[in-house]
């Protein structure tokens, strides 16, 4: 499928959304076939509607349950690329996605308002799956190994020039040389707790000193390599244009960022009915590392590749699925 027209389907999915509902979604984009996920009798045709946020992680994420849970024999239905966390996560709550990967932080500190993220991963994991089941009747299962956390990125000339190599330093920087300190984020970062006002109240950073621009989050990367816009920016930490450009993280020296491990999210009522989706997506889970979905995201941000394509290829290279 297309960027044009995966673009053209979500504007029209959006328009359906709001005229009548959230839809059923559409078609998954790519055929596969059984590899060492078989069929499973108890899903054979099970309606399952899958999730993503707009962003190439996401969608590839999305896909890999998509190709996983097709080649278990459920009617799938695609319903990625959805705009925003928030979004994502309220066509859920009103029952119109039945399974997602999310991020723990995110779960923690939007979904569930919390300003403090518990430090370890494991424990992150099990907070916000106990308390948002209770709150909200969502299963978390399956975490991977990926940690998609914010942090801020400059590049190695910024690196030399600067001397900065924490954020403690960077707050340093602000207030000595604010010119030097020019800073690109993302519109979600820029508004999240977890994200810019969260960082500035725990490195006390005064936000009218920060020479900041608010640019979407595909440009923060190349403005921050270039460094004339901005000298730093806000980076996913699995983003696998980091690499591709050379980009430096500056170290969280006061664990603020919360841990961001991928893992299932799905409505209990359904997870109830269909324990076996879990079980066909965790070995799946296990296998995703920050490096491989950090090649994966290159692939895509970097060479230029469909995510949908880049998702399948690896699911057959693991041997999950095959490709018809």
């Amino acid at each position: 499928m297309s960027r044009a027209w995966r673009t053209f389907a979500l504007a029209l999915g959006l328009a359906l959304v709001g005229a009548c509902g959230l839809q059923s979604g559409g078609a998954v984009p790519l055929r596969v076939g059984p590899g060492s996920i078989q069929p499973v009798p108890e899903l054979a045709d099970v309606r399952v509607i899958v999730g993503s946020k707009d962003f190439t992680e996401q969608n590839i994420l999305g896909y890999l349950i998509e190709f996983a849970l097709s080649a278990a024999g459920a009617d799938v239905r695609d319903l990625t690329n959805i705009q925003g966390s928030n979004s994502m996560r309220d066509a859920q709550l009103h029952g119109q996605i039945d399974v997602v990967y999310d991020y723990t932080g995110t779960g923690w500190v939007n979904y569930l308002g919390n300003e403090t993220p518990i430090p370890d991963e494991i424990g992150q994991f099990e907070a916000v799956r106990a308390a948002d089941l209770a709150a909200h009747g969502m299963v978390w299962a399956g975490m991977a190994p990926m940690n998609n956390t914010y942090a801020l990125a400059m590049s190695s000339r910024t690196a030399q020039e600067t001397g900065v190599r924490t954020l403690s330093d960077y707050v340093r920087l602000v207030d000595s040389d604010p010119a030097a300190a020019t800073l690109c984020v993302g519109t979600e970062f820029n508004v999240r707790q977890d994200g810019f006002p969260g960082l500035t109240r725990e490195y006390a950073i005064d936000p009218g000193k920060v020479r900041k621009q608010i640019v979407q989050d595909a440009v923060v990367y190349q403005a921050t390599a270039d460094g004339k816009q901005c000298h730093f920016g806000s980076v996913a930490a699995t983003d696998g244009r980091i690499l591709a450009l050379n980009l430096i993280l500056l170290q969280d020296d006061r664990g603020f960022f919360p841990k961001y491990n991928a893992a299932l999210v799905i409505r209990k009522a359904f997870a109830d009915a269909h324990p076996e989706v879990a079980t066909v997506m965790a070995p799946i889970s296990r296998r995703l590392t920050n490096e491989a979905i950090t090649e994966l995201n290159r692939q895509v941000d970097v060479d230029g590749r469909e995510p949908a394509e880049v998702a399948r290829d690896w699911m057959v290279t693991q041997g999950f699925v095959t490709a018809r």
